[in-house]
């Protein structure tokens, strides 16, 4: 493996913590990756410098283990009481 020398950035926030001078960047195979040392946020950048980061999983975007059906449960069908139907 070779050596990645990581390097600070002077003036730089982070974005998850607003640390000032907390992050570090270097280049793996011409991508270039940052992280926060107080925090621990990383994420990778595009070829405009803009973010990408990894989305967390979370209950809305992780696919839900679908169960199967019950045999024994039925559908019930519900008709309006005509006692209750108030007056004209």
């Amino acid at each position: 493996m070779s050596d990645v020398q990581k390097r600070f950035i002077a003036g730089a926030v982070c974005p998850a913590c607003s640390e000032m001078d907390k992050l570090r960047m270097w280049q793996v195979d011409g991508v270039p990756h940052r992280e926060c040392v107080a925090c621990g946020y990383a994420d990778t950048l595009d070829e405009r410098g803009n973010a990408v980061s990894r989305e967390l999983p979370t209950r809305v975007n992780a696919a839900a283990p679908k169960k199967p059906a019950n045999p024994q449960v039925q559908t019930v069908q519900f008709f309006p009481n005509p006692k209750l139907k108030k007056p004209d």
